[in-house]
């Protein structure tokens, strides 16, 4: 097992490195340069001169590759050109909120896709069949930014003053603040440090931060937060969960192991549970791992409807802004959490199918 985690790994750099070289030279192949979106009327040919020689874009392209290759092999992902600020400090404050916001949204899809995808395939040709896979191509033909915008009209607006009103923006209330754990224990860390900022980026995850240290109002303000941006980015992935779930079992019912078991008289509820469920899982587990891949950096629209300020929002502001740092540094980022992701889901193989064996 450890063999086959370390020769994955290792397969995984070099596709690391072809993903910095490939944005590497689209972002660069994007008409306009950092210096005229930001400095706007302001870049005169002086003006953007001293930029680029004050950020290293005077460099050859070569050469700028080499030094940022030779800076991420040491995790340093470079500075932002518009906040002027370290794109490493960027992640530690935007990440943990896309990280919140897909990992909610991956289990309520979880959820209530599985159920659904099972209960439509033991109600095969059945109304309830039908319906359910109705509900979940209307799910998956929804836009994001629409049902967004008509969730934060319903819970924000038509439902306001009642018990069923959710706030429509924003990570936490104003007036509402969350106390880092280590604050809370009395927790001295040094600045500037790599567990300093380790803990920094753990304590931004406010949902976990509150639940560790007891803080009940913060974190039921921060849930009450996340409900509709969770709910709307849920959509598609428990569309997708629910109609792979139902197309898998229906398939493993049709073997003859599941005749076998029914011939013996044992229960249905036990055939679904007891034999089909599992080998059924092996597809819905890979749709999963390739969904959160994708909630991990294509929150963009959600964020921006909610007015969240994660990874997607910023990914899109650098791209519009072409600041190169943050573009490469997110993306390489978001690319090593595919990775991790897709190993994740390999290994789970081995614990579905005992049939499959990992040499």
């Amino acid at each position: 097992m450890l063999r086959y985690i370390v020769r994955r790994v290792l397969m995984a750099i070099p596709v690391l490195i072809g993903i910095i070289l490939v944005v590497f030279l689209l972002i660069r192949a994007i008409p306009g340069d950092p210096c005229t979106a930001l400095l706007g009327e302001r870049a005169t040919e002086e003006a953007c001169e001293r930029f680029n020689e004050a950020n290293g874009l005077d460099e050859p392209i070569w050469v700028q590759l080499g030094i940022y290759m030779k800076n991420v092999a040491t995790f340093d992902l470079g500075e932002s050109v518009r906040f002027s600020r370290p794109v490493n400090q960027l992640l530690i404050e935007r990440l943990p909120l896309t990280t919140e916001l897909a990992l909610s949204a991956l289990t309520l899809a979880v959820l209530v896709g599985v159920p659904m995808g099972i209960i439509a395939a033991r109600r095969h040709n059945t109304a309830i069949d039908t319906g359910t896979m109705a509900l979940a191509n209307v799910g998956v033909s929804m836009p994001v930014f629409w049902l967004g915008l008509m969730l934060a009209y319903v819970f924000a607006l038509v439902l306001r003053d009642t018990p069923f009103a959710l706030p429509p923006s924003g990570r936490l209330s104003a007036g509402v603040f969350s106390t880092p754990y280590y604050e809370v224990w009395g927790w001295e860390l040094r600045d500037g440090s790599f567990w300093s900022k380790f803990h920094e980026y753990v304590a931004n995850h406010f949902m976990l931060n509150n639940l560790i240290t007891g803080q009940w109002e913060v974190l039921g303000d921060a849930v009450k937060h996340m409900i509709l941006p969770a709910v709307a980015l849920a959509t598609i992935p428990l569309s997708i969960i629910a109609r792979i779930t139902r197309s898998s079992l229906l398939e493993v019912m049709g073997r003859d192991y599941i005749r076998t078991a029914r011939a013996k008289g044992v229960r249905e509820i036990n055939v679904v549970r007891g034999h089909a469920f599992r080998n059924a899982m092996l597809p819905v587990v890979t749709i999963i791992g390739l969904q959160l891949g994708a909630l991990l950096g294509g929150a963009v629209l959600t964020e921006t409807v909610f007015n969240l300020s994660g990874v997607g929002r910023a990914l899109f502001d650098a791209i519009t802004g072409r600041d190169y740092a943050v573009v490469q540094g997110f993306t390489v980022v978001v690319a090593a959490g595919y990775v991790i992701v897709n190993l994740l889901v390999d290994l789970s193989y081995a614990y579905l199918d005992p049939r499959i064996r990992i040499e």
